[in-house]
């Protein structure tokens, strides 16, 4: 039987999230602890007319590829998965890990390379496919979370607003609500973030911003864009920690001049961050500027999928920009950092006020 949450879950991602419709080839990528959901998901997606893909993951499988795969490997073209997700019209990944660290020891240029070898594979996923990331909560997110299972269970399916009456009148309002942002976002040439070790100023005339209410992720609550390439100036310290494939970052402080990352450090990690920006010229650009929203996501808890989300953050991202907001960035990475602005942080629109100590200027 399946349990009543789970099967929410699987009709939120699959109706809404995903919008499968009649003869939709859609991929369920699953890490193996979240194996309660292939039924559900896979019951949906067959009840919408979608033809379902199911894969299936062990929690160690990226470690064995970076620690045990051949040169060969890393040198060859992804012609089996670009084949694969050619044929897809929707893709859905449900992560569910057992230990955040244990890529901690890993060589790090390997982790840069692995995803420069996949980026074709997520450039096609990403402009071609209707997908959704999305996180089924563990014993592993609960510790990191810094909470017992039960607790974290609760965190994480009400900020997907799965305890609510109607799910998807949550995200429609939430989306309406966005909206608004975006109105007045869309008219700024210039935007100044500032705070403590922070002092950055953006361009984003001429570029679009995105209304992210859990059709891509889930769950969602943010407003992003891409920022023009070149006019990054200052200097901006992300306080949340930040993690690459689960190696863990923490206090990293980016200098940009002429949009271009020029100096970078972190306080941990700071060895994964230097390779991440060497992985290529578009690692050292911004893909991302993001204003978090979600009422429901308050606290840090270690996962990006989340904490980017929180109400009251920003968050940059080095590297791929999302061609539906106008930016041209070409990189392996997209890495989210996050800067908390509720303590002592503001955000100008061409010097006006529209964000202070993370609540919006009305």
């Amino acid at each position: 039987m399946i349990h009543p949450i789970h099967e929410r879950y699987a009709q939120l991602l699959v109706n809404y999230c995903l919008a499968v419709e009649p003869g939709d080839h859609v991929a369920i990528n699953l890490d193996s602890p979240a194996l309660v959901m292939a039924r559900a998901v896979t019951r949906e997606v067959l009840k919408a007319g979608g033809i379902p893909v199911l894969r299936l993951s062990y929690p160690e499988l990226q470690l064995d590829l970076l620690t045990l795969a051949s040169e060969e490997y890393f040198e060859s073209e992804p012609s089996f998965e670009l084949t694969e997700i050619r044929q897809l019209k929707a893709w859905l990944r449900i992560s569910a890990p057992t230990n955040t660290r244990m890529l901690q020891g890993v060589d790090k240029a390997r982790i840069t390379r692995l995803a420069k070898r996949h980026q074709p594979v997520q450039e096609h996923r990403v402009q071609q496919t209707r997908w959704c990331g999305t996180l089924f909560p563990t014993a592993a997110g609960a510790q990191d979370a810094g909470m017992d299972l039960d607790a974290y269970e609760r965190f994480v399916y009400g900020a997907m607003f799965l305890f609510d009456d109607d799910p998807v009148a949550k995200w429609l309002e939430l989306e309406r609500n966005q909206e608004q942002l975006i109105e007045r976002l869309s008219r700024a040439s210039e935007v100044h973030i500032s705070g403590p070790g922070t002092d950055l100023h953006l361009m984003v005339g001429g570029r679009r911003w995105i209304n992210s209410a859990g059709r891509r992720n889930m769950p969602s609550g943010e407003v992003f864009t891409g920022p023009l390439e070149h006019s990054a100036e200052g200097v901006i310290t992300f306080d949340v920690p930040s993690s690459v494939n689960g190696v863990e970052v923490e206090g990293i402080q980016l200098t940009f001049k002429a949009g271009r990352v020029v100096a970078a450090q972190a306080a941990k990690g700071n060895d994964l961050l230097q390779a991440q920006l060497n992985s290529d010229e578009g690692a050292r650009y911004l893909g991302e500027l993001g204003i978090g929203t979600n009422p429901h996501i308050n606290i840090p808890t270690r996962s990006i999928l989340f904490d980017e989300k929180m109400a009251g953050t920003v968050h940059l991202a080095l590297g791929q920009s999302y061609p539906e907001t106008g930016g041209v960035n070409r990189s392996a990475i997209h890495w989210d950092m996050i800067c908390d602005l509720r303590r002592g942080g503001r955000i100008y629109l061409d010097g006006e006020l529209f964000q202070e100590n993370g609540k919006v200027i009305t």
